[in-house]
């Protein structure tokens, strides 16, 4: 049981935020490896992206059962809707001193609070002697990848999501008070007499100066994120899932009918169908488990007949649908 105590103040200052970086470090706990019947299909194919894309960090930071992933992979919202480019930055900058003292917290545990320690990956020491501001380094680098290759095609449907949960939990605010909110949020949270109880393996209680909601479509179930080095006074995180309802009426699956199949084939059909928001062929790629070769060919024939059009941005060459594809995607 987790145990938040928080006073009048506390309460007051208490807010709401959707954290695209939460949602990304949601994968690497446990749930990544068993989402939620309701979740979406990209995130079950999350840590199949993160095995195939050589993200040996994350990798290796990544959990098969308990354990402790570093807090400064999900860094503090910095307000209500940071940007992922906010958040990588924030984990780029990092104090190099605070990523080794995480690491060195994922490597001791917390015993008194239930947290067992673990051994540190050969990649994760290899990664630390080269300083804490290389392992930074190194995290937001490759979360930007898993970022591209796994949530950025869906973060728009997603952060909808998020964005309408946030506005249920403000009009619960407004209209009932912070205790109805917090008794709103899911079956496992509690609070009464001041205290906030979450149910969890882990054995926590202390005062805290505010609570950071943080809604996301990734946890099947409520999370704390604490600061697990006790050397600064971060306010928690208090990370809820989002109702299935909110999800199914956001987030529709990208699937072509039988008769789209049946005319441009399966994987061509897949491609247009998936393509509800510009898309690279490495993104396509990777969420079709085909080659980019494969990928590349198929975008080419859907170009010349006029289903597609390419534009480059930045560095990538992004694939949206022409309105003649839009209205065969949609067509049953």
């Amino acid at each position: 049981m987790i145990e938040l105590t928080v006073d009048a103040a506390g309460l007051a200052r208490s807010r709401l935020a959707v954290s695209p970086l939460h949602e990304v470090v949601a994968t690497l706990l446990p749930w990544g490896l068993e989402p939620s019947p309701d979740a979406d299909p990209w995130v079950a194919r999350a840590r199949r992206v993160l095995r195939r894309a050589r993200l040996p960090l994350l990798s290796e930071l990544a959990l098969d059962g308990s354990g402790y992933v570093p807090d400064f992979l999900s860094p503090h919202p910095s307000g209500p809707s940071p940007t992922v480019e906010e958040q990588l930055e924030q984990v780029r900058c990092t104090p190099p001193e605070r990523v080794l003292s995480e690491l060195e917290a994922l490597r001791v545990g917390r015993p008194l609070n239930g947290l067992a320690g673990s051994e540190l990956p050969t990649g994760v020491r290899r990664a630390m002697a080269r300083g804490g501001a290389h392992v930074a380094r190194q995290a937001a680098t490759e979360m930007r990848r898993y970022w591209e290759l796994v949530f950025a095609p869906h973060w728009e449907a997603a952060k909808a999501a998020l964005d309408a949960e946030v506005g249920r939990c403000a009009g619960v605010l407004a209209g009932h008070g912070a205790a109805r909110l917090f008794n709103s949020l899911h079956p496992d949270i509690a609070w009464a007499d001041g205290t906030l109880r979450v149910e969890s393996r882990l054995r926590i209680a202390l005062p805290v100066p505010l609570v950071v909601v943080v809604p996301s479509l990734v946890a099947p179930r409520p999370g704390v994120g604490v600061d697990p080095t006790r050397e600064e006074s971060r306010p928690p995180t208090l990370v809820c899932p989002v109702r299935a309802g909110a999800i199914a009426g956001t987030i529709a699956p990208a699937a072509p009918s039988v008769e789209m199949a049946q005319l441009l084939g399966p994987t061509r059909a897949g491609l247009l169908a998936a393509l509800t928001h510009p898309a690279s062929t490495a993104q396509l790629a990777a969420r079709h488990f085909l080659s980019p070769a494969t990928v590349s060919y198929h975008l080419g024939v859907l170009h010349r007949a006029g289903l597609v059009v390419r534009a480059r941005s930045g560095r990538s060459v992004l694939y949206r649908r022409t309105p003649e594809g839009s209205r065969l995607a949609k067509s049953r």
